[in-house]
């Protein structure tokens, strides 16, 4: 597109950091901030107040210190005299004080001399996040926080991240991994997808064969599948599940984070794992199956038989078992109907139970499910296919196939969570329309685009509107076999999310968050070892400007990170011209500049190449 020098210098103004940034740095943005003058020096004899010495947030503020190399004392003010404690360079943790705060707020007063953080429950654990946010110095056991006060609490009580570990699997540690990335940005519920048509990732003691047989595929496609015959596989056996003993163990680690664990058992589609191992599972028991080696969706899908009810009643009363929190996923996605339909068995119960066709089987099989997980005092969640044929009457939804779903179980009086890929929130979708991206199963995503998301409809009324009760990114994991791949493709996107369901409309701002907030986030992650999308350099977006003369500035994206660029078309290297100060460029008439500019971080990320073209 053609802009003027006008618009492009525009564009490229921003204003100075850490100053004058209304929000401090912190992501998610509070709901308010109020300035004070001055700092708090945090240093080794800062003492820690605490009147709930046991409480979870106020061990993971001390593990945290411990690891980052504070070696300050936390002293249990219910123990001690208070007169024998100066509140000169304290900070008090307090879960117990008079007055109200919303669900999960917290308040945060910081000044010259002292911290006081008041908040109950979770509230004082996203209070500490934030501390944690302020925190950063440099030095290791030294930080100077910026004097304040901030009063916080969020939008939407549900705030969550989805992994697939079904198509690509991924150990007990990056789970972990991942929980902390959660917790940091004040997300609460981890939407873990645990089985599909490409893998079975959770042992059920009683069906031992789910995981012998359903974890392990033979082979997986190489590269975008096409369903054609000139797909490639790589002839090796994948797979991989977690032991009982390993989801609990990373549950209490998710539940010291105050997160919230939903397993996702698929029904009646993408269950082809599942039927590979359990033959009579399927509608025609007479058939081989094996685990599925490549994505899409398979024809075959569970049966509803009798039997197979026992089997999923019994699966879940494992999985139930495991995890305590109030929701069980069941799917209900993307199910062909080809399989019920061929089926005597299937044509015979439509009738029997006076459905309207195989939509209305469907509903039947997902009635049947909520109905026993209803009496273990649990509620379903399901995608928006369990619209159906009719939704189960306590079923909460998650729309992903845009708002429709959503909309319609709001209006039927039904919880939703939105979640629809259209918007941006589905983080398998490519970050920009750049060649230079790493394979995607498609779609395009980036990081404004996923930001300026509202999960709330206008079309629905005011009491129509407290039935969305949050919002959730998807993390599926076709095309990204390693942690490295998924941690590019969730950040800076995570923060954006994190935004979207903390923060209320009114306290977002692009610019503010993109580059003012991110590059500061992004500094951190580069230090501690995440893999991420490294921006390109603010005002090297890829556009056409016309003219004779040229001013041009850049902006790093990343804290530290240093641009370099080129004039002749060429990708820039290291080796190449550095960035340092703003250019100006004559043009002569007829002729032009190719611009081109990359960003490397001090760990050694790398942007894709930004493009701007210079013609006279």
């Amino acid at each position: 597109m053609k802009q003027t020098l006008l618009f492009l210098l525009v564009a490229l103004s921003t204003s100075v950091f850490a100053q004058n940034d209304p929000n401090l740095g912190i992501i998610p943005a509070p709901v308010s901030v109020t300035k004070g003058g001055g700092d708090f020096r945090f240093d080794p004899e800062t003492i820690i107040l605490v009147d709930s010495p046991d409480n979870r947030a106020v061990q993971f503020f001390k593990a945290y210190l411990k690891k980052a190399g504070y070696v300050n004392t936390f002293v249990d003010v219910n123990r001690v005299d208070r007169k024998n404690y100066s509140l000169k360079n304290t900070v008090s943790l307090t879960t117990n004080f008079k007055g109200d705060l919303p669900g999960e707020g917290y308040k945060l007063q910081i000044t010259g001399q002292q911290i006081i953080l008041e908040g109950r429950g979770a509230g004082m654990f996203y209070g500490i996040q934030t501390l944690i946010q302020l925190m950063h110095g440099s030095s290791p056991a030294y930080a100077n926080i910026p004097c304040a006060v901030i009063k916080d609490y969020p939008r939407f009580s549900y705030r969550g991240m989805h992994l697939d570990v079904a198509r690509h699997f991924f150990d007990v540690d990056f789970i972990k991994k991942y929980l902390d990335l959660m917790a940091a940005y004040k997300l609460n519920n981890f939407h873990w997808h645990l089985t599909d048509d490409q893998g079975w990732r959770i042992e059920i003691k009683k069906y031992p064969k789910l995981t012998e047989v359903g974890s392990m595929r033979a082979q997986t496609k190489v590269g975008r599948a096409t369903g054609g015959d000139s797909d490639l596989y790589d002839n090796t056996p994948y797979g991989g599940f977690y032991t009982q003993e390993q989801v609990r163990e990373i549950i209490h680690y998710a539940e010291d984070r105050y997160i919230n664990i939903i397993p996702e058992i698929e029904m009646p589609g993408h269950s082809l794992a599942a039927i590979a191992a359990y033959p009579e599972l399927s509608c025609d028991p007479t058939k081989t199956y094996k685990v599925g080696e490549t994505w899409g969706v398979s024809q075959d899908v569970l049966c509803p038989t009798e039997e197979t009810f026992k089997m999923l009643t019994d699966i879940l009363r494992e999985v139930l078992e495991l995890f305590p929190g109030k929701y069980i996923h069941i799917g209900g996605d993307e199910c062909p109907k080809f399989a019920w339909k061929k089926s005597d068995f299937c044509r015979q119960l439509i009738s029997e139970q006076n459905l309207s066709d195989e939509n209305g089987l469907q509903s039947y099989f997902i009635g049947r499910i909520e109905k026993f997980v209803n009496a273990q005092g649990r509620q379903i969640i399901g995608w928006d296919e369990i619209l159906e044929g009719g939704l189960a009457p306590n079923a909460t939804v998650m729309s992903w196939r845009g708002e429709a779903g959503g909309i319609a179980a709001a209006q039927l009086g039904h919880d939703v969570i939105m979640t629809p890929g259209s918007a941006g929130l589905y983080f398998d979708h490519a970050q920009s329309k750049s060649s230079q991206e790493p394979l995607s199963i498609g779609g395009y995503a980036p990081l404004a685009k996923t930001y300026s998301y509202d999960p709330v409809p206008a079309s629905l009324t005011p009491d129509q509107q407290k039935h969305i009760i949050g919002v959730q990114a998807n993390v599926w994991t076709e095309y990204m076999a390693t942690p490295a791949k998924v941690e590019y493709m969730i950040l800076p996107r995570m923060l954006a999310l994190s935004e979207i369901a903390w923060t209320s409309k009114e306290n977002k701002n692009y610019k503010n968050f993109s580059q003012e907030r991110v590059s500061k986030h992004l500094a951190r992650l580069d230090s501690a070892g995440y893999d991420y999308r490294v921006p390109i350099a603010y005002g090297a977006e890829d556009t056409t400007i016309t003219g004779n003369q040229f001013n041009v500035l850049f902006i790093p994206p990343v804290d530290g990170a240093k641009i370099y660029y080129t004039l002749d078309g060429y990708i820039p290297r290291e080796t190449d011209l550095e960035y340092k100060t703003p250019l100006l460029f004559m043009v002569p008439e007829h002729k032009n500049i190719h611009l081109k500019t990359i960003t490397i971080t001090p760990s050694g990320k790398r942007s894709i190449a930004g493009d701007i073209r210079m013609e006279n």
